[in-house]
């Protein structure tokens, strides 16, 4: 089950500091790297949930975000909606085709699953490149931002912006949190280690799944709308299942189902991106050989690293000594 240790609650107090501080002192093309690694954040925490928690690998999160991106920038801009009904509409639409993905995949595993869900991924990504409501390859403009000058916010200011997308990420990790230490959560956890065990305990498997697929899509149409907000445009790359990989990547890089791990991995992943891609094109590769080197660690990605380290020691600290040593040191 889902725990806040003393480690993760340090590490989220840590993150949650430093993002504040750098959206005070940072000028604009930090706070533009600060809402790139909000989006991000929120996505890869939309992913754990279903992935690191529930074993259900998904390679169609990148699509869920877009489905969020499109329905927001068309409800407030064909629709005539203001922004926030038509972010509650997205996030809405983002969770119900999530669960049918969910329910359709419910019986796969492994592989199987994830090429499903690659399936309804590129199915999504080849229907709004070839859609002229969505303008084709050429994408949308004109993604309004939240008008909240009743309260005296000015989100068109990029700082008060980076404030509202950290808030965003805060409430993500709040929901898939909370999901986490609610039934649901402790049966998707169950479904993980022993489905079959469930299943003869009487748990509608295939429900299950679906609901907290719909409630990882609800979160990754969240951090499409703060996509669209971000940039004002949105395009068919937004779907392209490379985004899904590179959650991915940045979810085993942070620590797969720790969910304060792949945040950390948001923030490593955007500023090595920017960083190494000042030095030299190929930064792909520099960061995918600091993937493997995780991998071949057979650490649970940087934070899981951290936090089997400092579980080691404080065993070797709390370890009643032997008899041998004992009188050794008497």
């Amino acid at each position: 089950m889902f725990r806040h240790t003393p480690l993760r609650l340090t590490t989220l107090g840590l993150m949650a500091a430093g993002s504040l501080i750098y959206a005070i002192i940072a000028g604009f093309f930090g706070l533009e790297i600060l809402a790139e690694i909000a989006i991000l954040a929120i996505l890869v925490i939309a992913l754990d949930l279903v992935a690191g928690f529930g074993g259900m690998v998904s390679l169609c999160h990148g699509a869920l975000m877009g489905v969020g991106a499109y329905a927001f920038t068309v409800a407030a801009n064909e629709a005539g909606m203001t922004a926030l009904p038509a972010m509650v509409l997205a996030i809405a639409l983002s969770a119900a085709i999530a669960f049918a993905i969910g329910a359709v995949c419910a019986r796969s595993i492994g592989i199987y699953f994830i090429m499903a869900t690659l399936a309804f991924g590129q199915m999504g990504y080849s229907f709004v490149f070839q859609s002229s409501l969505f303008g084709g390859d050429d994408g949308l403009s004109g993604a309004p931002r939240l008008d909240l000058s009743a309260l005296g916010i000015d989100l068109t200011d990029s700082r008060t912006f980076a404030f509202y997308a950290i808030a965003l990420v805060a409430l993500a990790y709040l929901v898939a949190a909370l999901t986490l230490r609610s039934g649901l959560g402790r049966s998707l956890v169950g479904l993980h280690h022993n489905e079959k065990r469930l299943r003869a305990l009487g748990l509608t498997v295939w429900r299950a799944k679906a609901t907290a697929f719909a409630i990882s899509g609800a979160i990754a149409g969240l951090a499409g709308c703060l996509a669209a907000q971000h940039t004002q445009y949105i395009s068919p790359g937004l779907m392209s299942w490379t985004v899904s990989g590179e959650a991915l990547v940045v979810v085993i890089l942070g620590g797969l189902g720790t969910l304060v791990g792949p945040i950390l991995g948001a923030i490593l992943f955007v500023v090595l991106k920017h960083e190494i891609s000042s030095i030299t094109p190929y930064w792909h590769a520099i960061v995918g050989l600091i993937l493997i080197a995780v991998v071949m660690s057979r650490a649970n990605g940087v934070f899981g690293f951290i936090e089997a380290r400092i579980a080691a020691r404080t065993r070797t600290r709390t370890r009643k000594p032997t008899l041998k040593e004992a009188d050794a040191d008497a």
